[in-house]
């Protein structure tokens, strides 16, 4: 069996080398590199180096070096084709193969992309050597005048003319060079005419710009036009077998050093922003070519530097706002599972980089760069911007905004910090109203997060556990008295609250005991919860019966609490861990819902643009009929895919969708996007909060680090000595 070349690249992009290493070998973290005993010698001090920037591992004793997939063929003495299945597997990449019969077209195919290679490098010198001749004086003009740049940058760059003439390139290249018509029209150089008639170039009376992959081959071009009537400003190539706009970054293969060395990039908007920065020693800019950042784009950087730390520095006026605006919605799973360092860099004055360095010199924006706010900061400034937040309206259309930005982050101690500062910024410097304004968001913000409470979505297992996990940390509070406070602050900061009936009736009591010594003036730290609650006159022995292995601690409690940080680290992680796992099955089962109604939507779409009309019966069901949105897919079970108990034999029944009659193919359409969008969203927020139970997961484990950084003490002084009555 033969693999296709795009499995075996798939396979070598998202087979990480230090994901792949890391499991058979300790890595050690060494400045950029990671070093590890080397696992094909008898090491005996590490010489074994790997580099996540180059994806590439090196020993300096044994010479043994390669990227993920030789590791392991020399490492297991494996082929080719079984690591590369393996891997294929394990990162979920789709597997093809390539029959007999095949081989001789894809060896066509790796022929034509080596003859594109050749035949853009051709291109691009062609315009470098037209920049320099007569036709090409205005072009060389703008760049060293209105541009100013420098005849290093301007060759550095490889910057060009394309000639104004119809068909000076695609006659140079065919005749003078000798290139079938079909591999310069592939590349993407010329246009075919309307009549069918020969060709003409894409590019003409433009300043050339190539764009290069990450290793340096010309693949692309974008051409500025000199002219105020030349439409459109800037043209790029259109996507080849080379060129695909959305997972290239213009200026990477000149960038890529120095984002290693400076651990951070710059993301700008524009090729000559790029220019400017470069000429400037800010050689760690790329550029997005004119769309949206993608995620795509973003883990290509995020392979040159170990901070993740990635900067988008727009535009400041409406249109660059709106585009750092979407950038950060592509980015926003990244971001919010903190796989990228975000920050947003809006330069004084509207000015993008070019401009802004014209007028002051690389420290100033240095300095500003330094300074850039975290993405989430930047959008809760957003939000706030331009309100009035003394009328009712703004303040409540500010209110709504920030609950959206805040409910969508899964790490508790994170929306904990930013509900504060929003509060903060809110409450306009009157202390008791930010308190109560931060309150009011809090409860706000896990409404927006969680509407599923019900019982529905909850395991008979869940109960134990949360039996379990209250009970320890309700030991810790009641005999651990110097941990109170730790056990009270993460409470507050999870969000979290005691489920079970006895553990919240003991915690009412406890907080009532220390409100009553608070009032009279003395501290809670020395309170004896045990004796104040077993002498009350108001509890009965059936009230305290279900507390009562709570309140007296034998031995072998005393010794599960002997670490307490742990265990209050491991309780408060598995309360939090019920009802995340709790939400992420909801979510599946709301992405399940929104993707069915999403797959009814598309089937009456694909229906109309067979026959050309719509089908309005469906839409607009008889009062008291079942709406038609409800429909009963056939499916072998719904448990296989995540739902609970099947709807009914071998079926499942899609619940009903509150959508408005569907009257024209713009609705259609618009309810489309809707249901894909809800689909994607329920998706993405099912990653986060998967991705944040794995965290809570580990939370809950005890590693030989945590024993040893949390020594059991000998006399267990810090627990009351409580013996069973």
């Amino acid at each position: 069996m033969r693999l296709h070349p795009s499995t075996i690249e798939a396979v070598k992009e998202r087979g990480d080398i230090v994901d792949v290493v890391s499991e058979r070998v300790a890595l050690k973290k060494q400045g950029r590199d990671l070093v590890g005993l080397c696992p094909f010698h008898d090491d005996k001090s590490p010489s074994f180096t790997v580099s996540p920037a180059k994806q590439f591992y090196y020993c300096f004793s044994c010479g043994a070096g390669g990227n993920s997939i030789k590791f392991l063929m020399e490492l297991d003495k494996r082929s080719f084709t079984d690591v590369v299945m393996d891997l294929a597997q394990k990162y979920q990449v789709p597997v093809q193969t390539v029959e007999p019969e095949q081989r001789q077209e894809l060896q066509r195919q790796l022929s034509e992309r080596d003859r594109l290679y050749e035949v853009m490098a051709i291109a691009c010198k062609f315009f470098e050597h037209a920049l320099h001749q007569v036709q090409g004086h205005h072009a060389l003009t703008y760049l060293t005048e209105k541009r100013q740049l420098t005849p290093d940058v301007i060759q550095q760059f490889q910057l060009g003319y394309a000639p104004g003439g119809w068909d000076t390139l695609f006659r140079y290249l065919t005749e003078q060079k000798q290139f079938p018509v079909s591999i310069v029209e592939a590349a993407g150089l010329v246009v075919p005419r309307k009549s069918g008639q020969g060709f003409y170039d894409r590019f003409r009376d433009r300043l050339m710009i190539p764009i290069c992959d990450p290793q340096g081959r010309v693949i692309g071009f974008g051409g500025r036009g000199l002219t105020d009537d030349a439409k459109p400003k800037y043209l790029n190539s259109p996507e080849t077998t080379l060129f695909d706009k959305g997972r290239t970054l213009f200026g990477l293969d000149k960038a890529k050093q120095a984002i290693a060395s400076r651990d951070g990039a710059i993301v700008v908007e524009g090729y000559f922003d790029v220019i400017a920065l470069h000429a400037a020693g800010l050689n760690n800019a790329v550029a997005a070519l004119g769309t949206a950042l993608s995620a795509a784009q973003v883990k290509l950087l995020l392979r040159f530097t170990e901070s993740k730390r990635v900067v988008l520095n727009f535009d400041a006026d409406g249109a660059g706002q709106k585009a750092t605006e979407r950038a950060i919605g592509e980015l926003e799973t990244l971001a919010y599972n903190g796989d990228v360092q975000l920050r947003v860099l809006n330069l004084p004055g509207g000015k993008d980089a070019d401009e802004f360095l014209k007028n002051h010199s690389p420290s100033s924006y240095f300095q500003l760069l330094d300074d850039a706010p975290l993405w989430l900061d930047w959008q809760i400034e957003l939000a706030l911007q331009g309100q009035d937040l003394r009328q009712g309206d703004q303040f409540q259309g500010a209110i709504a905004a920030l609950v959206k930005l805040l409910g969508k982050l899964p790490n508790p101690a994170l929306r904990s910090h930013y509900t504060r500062v929003c509060a903060e910024r809110l409450g306009m410097q009157d202390s008791r109203f930010t308190l109560q304004l931060e309150r009011d968001l809090r409860s706000q913000v896990k409404g927006q997060r969680w509407q599923g409470r019900s019982k529905k979505w909850q395991r008979p297992a869940d109960t134990s556990l949360r039996q379990e996990a209250e009970a320890e940390l309700l030991q810790i509070y009641l005999h651990c008295p110097d941990y109170r406070p730790m056990v009270r602050a993460v409470l507050e900061e999870r969000e979290l609250e005691f489920g079970m009936s006895h553990h919240r009736f003991l915690w009412r009591q406890i907080l009532r005991l220390e409100q009553s010594q608070a009032t009279l003036g003395s501290g809670d730290e020395a309170l004896d919860f045990r004796t104040e609650l077993l002498s009350s006159p108001e509890f009965s022995r059936e009230d305290l019966l279900p507390i009562q292995p709570l309140l007296n601690l034998d031995e072998i409690g005393r010794l599960d609490l002997a670490r307490p940080e742990l265990s209050v680290r491991s309780a408060t992680a598995a309360m939090e861990s019920l009802a995340c796992a709790k939400r992420c099955r909801y979510l599946l089962d709301a992405w399940l819902n929104a993707y069915l109604h999403y797959q009814v939507l598309t089937q009456k779409y694909q229906e109309f643009l067979e026959s050309g009309e719509l089908d309005l019966d469906f839409f607009t069901p008889d009062e008291g009929a079942v709406s038609p949105l409800t429909k009963v897919i056939d499916l072998k079970t719904r448990r296989q895919i995540g739902g609970n108990a099947p709807a009914s034999q071998g079926s499942l029944a899609l619940a009903s969708q509150a959508e408005p009659l569907i009257r024209d193919e713009a609705e259609l359409e618009a309810a489309l996007d809707k249901a894909f969008n809800q689909q994607q969203g329920h998706l993405d927020d099912y990653s986060r909060d998967r991705q944040y139970l794995h965290q809570l997961t580990q939370q809950r484990q005890t590693t030989y680090d945590d024993l040893t950084k949390y020594p059991v003490a000998t006399d267990l002084n810090t627990i009351t000595d409580d013996e069973s009555e």
